[in-house]
């Protein structure tokens, strides 16, 4: 059974001990509240004669930390787990500074041509992030420890999305049946890019028979979709036009901070139809004022405006859910690009496949995921999560599996970019 200890951000928190009664606090502060719950693990593991290992999770981490809290008042994060010390210390309300041993820091000195290729800023460049929440409260009680590997894949898949390109990226993400998950992969994905990059990221629904993008992401303070951006494409695309202008045509995102470019479910196909020449401009125009655009694309993969989107793209995404149907048409679709032209076989060749557990019921992603493994350049499974039911798709409302997965999935495109 695991031990939790909880921090809240409002100095509120828990510890649940071995299945007993939880413990709670009322602090000032998180800072208060975590040194509360760890002196309520201390006691317990004096108590018991044992080391006790709880998982401690606050505002800053997500994830949580794994620390081993000893009976004489030690405490190690459990990034490795330690052997027991040789020599207790004494037992002390908070753990005493730990002190570093400085035969183990020695380092086989540089040589003259080492020292002289060694660059300091490249250093700084690849330095992690200062320690967040529990494991930044430990360093100031004087126990450090590297980051765990999950911390160090997390932090590269970070920076791997924080990163901008030479020149407009256009991702397409694909399936040829409906339901496949096709619209949140694009939503999602835009956020990814634009909350760890800035902004330039474009999400834009292709899909001009009930294309549901704008129903599932926030609206702006008027009606506009890409119907009402097509006129105004030769103004935006002169010396003049400023960004500012397109605001009348898309919808920014607040929190996620991408923009929407929407159709309109009302219309049908027929009304609402542009045409291949129509489809160029208003991408050059996407293209000279983002730096990122991911396309939600339709259903029908014969379509001309469909294959002028592959024309397009320079990555493609393959959404599909656990359903044997929504995968069997994803393989297809790679199937028929590696036939149509080198450069679509280019493109499904390095493609990124999303399979997403759409309902509790649904056989596990990893069998589905399998499947493609040799059919794309990378596969990432997003597990099953109730807030994609809801309407407005956002990062923030995801759990936190399935944000890790939308970021893995995200650093696995950009890696294609």
């Amino acid at each position: 059974m695991q031990n939790i200890a909880i921090v809240n951000r409002d100095g509120t928190g828990t510890v649940t001990i071995d299945g007993q009664e939880p413990v709670h606090v009322q602090a000032d502060s998180v800072e208060s509240a975590r040194r509360q719950l760890l002196s309520a693990v201390m006691f317990q593991a004096r108590r018991a004669g044992r080391p006790i290992d709880v998982i401690a999770r606050d505002p800053e981490s997500k994830t949580g930390h794994e620390l081993r809290v000893h009976p004489d008042g030690t405490v190690h994060p459990l990034t490795e787990a330690p052997a027991e010390p040789d020599h207790p210390t004494p037992p002390t309300e908070l753990p005493a500074p730990a002190s570093i041993d400085p035969a183990s820091t020695q380092r086989p000195p540089m040589t003259r041509r080492e020292a002289r290729e060694r660059s300091f800023l490249a250093e700084a460049r690849m330095s992690p992030p200062p320690a967040t929440g529990w494991k930044a409260f430990l360093a100031r009680l004087g126990f450090t420890s590297g980051p765990s590997a999950e911390e160090i894949a997390r932090w590269e898949d970070e920076r791997a999305i924080s990163q901008h390109w030479p020149g407009p990226r256009t991702i397409a993400v694909l399936n040829g049946k409906g339901g496949a998950g096709k619209t949140p992969a694009t939503a999602l994905l835009s956020a990814m890019f634009a909350r760890a990059g800035g902004s330039g990221v474009l999400a834009w629904d292709s899909n001009v028979t009930r294309g549901t993008l704008g129903w599932r992401t926030e609206s702006g303070p008027h009606d506009a979709t890409v119907l009402d951006l097509l006129p105004r494409t030769d103004e935006l695309l002169t010396p003049g036009a400023r960004v500012a202008d397109l605001a009348a045509a898309v919808h920014h995102q607040t929190l996620d901070k991408y923009d929407v470019l929407r159709s309109n479910p009302l219309l049908l196909s027929t009304e609402q139809k542009l045409t291949p020449d129509q489809l160029d401009a208003v991408h050059a125009v996407a293209a000279k004022y983002y730096r990122l655009i991911f396309m939600d694309s339709g259903n029908d993969e014969g379509d001309a405006l469909w294959l002028r989107m592959i024309d397009h793209a320079d990555q493609i995404v393959v959404a599909t859910t656990t359903r044997a149907d929504h995968a069997e048409a994803g393989r297809l679709l790679l199937n028929a690009l590696a036939d149509r032209d080198a450069r679509s076989a280019r493109l499904a060749d390095q493609a990124v496949v999303l399979v997403s557990q759409a309902d509790r019921e649904e056989a596990d992603a990893s069998s589905i995921a399998q499947g493609f493994d040799a059919l794309a350049r990378a596969v990432v499974t997003i597990p099953y999560d109730p807030a994609m039911r809801q309407q407005w798709l956002r990062v923030d409302n995801l759990a936190a599996p399935t944000q890790r997965a939308y970021l893995r999935a995200a650093a696995a495109v950009a890696a294609g970019l």
